[in-house]
């Protein structure tokens, strides 16, 4: 048996009204982390505006790990249904 394989079964194991509160806690979390992001990135902007493309690029790779982690959550509500 490997690792998926065991994450899987463990996933299915979860009550599903705990998985709501992960989902809607991962989304909450994923939210301020984006903010967080775009804020740093026009603050960065504003003070250095010749390093707008390297931070516009920092700040996409960001953004799709914190989008990431919210997607975790919401396939794990769907596999505790």
């Amino acid at each position: 048996m490997n690792v998926t394989q065991v994450l899987a079964q463990e996933a299915a194991n979860i009550n599903p009204g705990l998985a709501a509160i992960g989902f809607g806690a991962s989304a909450i979390g994923a939210g301020i982390g984006v903010g967080l992001i775009w804020s740093a990135v026009i603050s960065g902007t504003a003070r250095q505006p010749e390093a707008r493309g390297q931070l516009m690029g920092i700040g996409w790779t960001t953004f799709v790990l914190a989008e990431l982690v919210m997607l975790i959550g919401l396939v794990l509500f769907f596999i505790a249904q």
